[in-house]
């Protein structure tokens, strides 16, 4: 989402979120799709970091939920593979396992560029904010 300002940076990162994931992975909180190319290369990617949570009202307004909530993260498609629909297909993917899994929601945080898909695909905007400590 244009937070990796540097190749440094990125290295960083991706030294950072190699064991990271891999114990998500282990701990089945992590849950991954990808789409891969003839020739075998992945060409599209997303990700679903289940979180614990509080006990929330469902969308009625009359069922508590008190189950687990997943993150959609790690949403990418090489560059030469966009307007393509490979990420229309793997969140619908995603959102079918989060079906056969009864969450009672899924929840993102989308560029400004992604917003328009997330909402064809049926994402409202809600009311978070972010605070960064500095």
């Amino acid at each position: 989402m244009g937070e990796v300002p540097t190749e440094r940076a990125a290295a960083a990162f991706l030294a950072a979120s190699i064991p990271a994931i891999r114990t998500e992975l282990d701990r089945g909180s992590y849950y991954g799709w990808f789409a891969v190319s003839g020739g075998e290369q992945v060409i599209a990617g997303v990700g679903a970091h289940v979180k614990a949570t509080l006990p929330r009202m469902g969308a009625d307004g009359l069922h508590v939920f008190s189950t687990a909530v997943p993150l959609v993260v790690n949403v990418y498609t090489e560059p030469n593979w966009r307007k393509r629909g490979l990420a229309t297909a793997l969140m619908r993917t995603l959102m079918q396992w989060a079906r056969e899994q009864s969450f009672d929601r899924v929840v993102l945080h989308a560029s400004d560029h992604a917003r328009s898909l997330y909402a064809s695909l049926g994402f409202v905007p809600s009311n978070e904010m972010r605070w960064r400590l500095a």
